[in-house]
């Protein structure tokens, strides 16, 4: 499966309000052909602050998927940033290659340079595809990055945050769907243990939950079988037997079959644009199914990104990813309480921060 079958038309994400909605402010279409880079850059809105969003590196089967990728994933980032409180706008980048193969330092201090271009109006960070240590590489063409290594004055990898930022959120989904946020023997199905899904594993094991997982990269499967042996890898978790679905890896993996036949009560994961289309959030909401938006529950990443710009302490930063469980507890007592979705609930807390600015 190609990323191209997880996507769906890009009007469908599309908002006729466009105070909550604004369109993209910049697109920037950066080549080097000394390197072979080839990479769009995304700024959606600096309407609170500068454009902090990841930069991923992916083998896209061509450049229109990259760009509905890099647009959408910048969107993201606005709704994010501004529904965690942070005063920062949205932005996204997409390198298009193979990781494993196109990677090189040169690469990246070539990226880097087209990122220092736009004079801190994105500032970007490590995503699929790309680590700390190849911030560090970027930040030799410029000072807007974030999350490069602790040895080079970074707060380092931005995993076991966003991995925090989903658990917390689970708990308060858990809450909300049986009235307990207790996991003890709760069967959670996890989609794609890569670097966040593998964090996120560690606390749901920790709490007591009966791990499922699928994982296409074999060497990921293998790593994550020596890890957890408690855990079971399948073929295919969405058909499995769940109580809660934690999509982790790539986005529109919640679609309207899937909504309609998973036997979880709960929908919370660490991917970007979860759902297929806006129709699958309301087939959840029939079934009574909660789903915790994703821009709520993954945004310990992007909180711990603008901890480098405040200087929070470790502390600090922890208590303010934790902090996603009671934003994510508002929206769905939100939802409930005026017969809404969780995502309307959601844009209204958006729609808030974006007025007030």
């Amino acid at each position: 499966m190609t990323l191209a079958d997880h996507r769906s038309d890009l009007s469908v994400f599309s908002h006729p309000d466009m105070t909550i909605d604004p369109p993209h402010e910049q697109i920037v279409f950066c080549r080097d052909a000394a390197s072979g880079l080839r990479a769009i850059i995304a700024i959606h809105s600096t309407t609170l602050g500068p454009a902090l969003g990841g930069t991923r590196f992916y083998p896209y089967t061509s450049e229109a998927d990259a760009l509905g990728d890099v647009l959408r994933l910048s969107r993201g980032m606005t709704f994010k940033s501004a529904a965690a409180g942070l005063d920062l706008g949205g932005g996204k980048a997409v390198i298009i290659g193979d990781p494993t193969a196109d990677k090189t330092p040169e690469l990246l201090r070539a990226y880097g340079r087209f990122v220092d271009t736009l004079g801190g109006r994105y500032i970007t960070a490590g995503d699929v595809g790309t680590t700390s240590d190849d911030m560090d590489v970027i930040g030799e063409g410029t000072r807007f990055v974030a999350s490069k290594t602790q040895a080079n004055g970074g707060s380092g990898d931005t995993a076991p945050m966003t991995a925090l930022g989903v658990f917390s959120a689970l708990l308060a989904a858990a809450e909300q769907a049986w009235g307990s946020s207790d996991l003890t023997g709760r069967v959670v199905g996890v989609e794609g243990v890569g670097k966040v899904g593998t964090q996120l594993v560690d606390l749901l094991i920790a709490a007591g939950a009966t791990v499922l997982a699928a994982e296409r990269n074999a060497a990921a499967r293998e790593a994550f079988s020596a890890r957890f042996p408690q855990a079971r890898i399948v073929d295919d978790v969405r058909s499995a037997t769940l109580d809660v679905y934690a999509p982790c890896a790539m986005g529109g993996t919640v679609t309207a079959e899937l909504a309609r036949e998973t036997s979880a009560a709960v929908v919370c994961g660490a991917a970007n644009n979860q759902l297929s289309s806006p129709e699958v959030e309301q087939i959840l909401g029939g079934r009574g199914i909660v789903w915790a938006p994703d821009y709520i529950a993954n945004a310990g990443g992007v909180i711990q990104a603008f901890s480098e710009q405040r200087d929070w302490t470790h502390p600090q930063m922890r208590d303010k990813v934790e902090a996603l469980r009671d934003r994510t507890a508002h929206v769905l007592s939100t939802a409930a309480a005026k017969g809404i979705t969780a995502g309307d609930a959601a844009r209204l807390v958006v729609a808030e921060r974006l007025a007030s600015a």
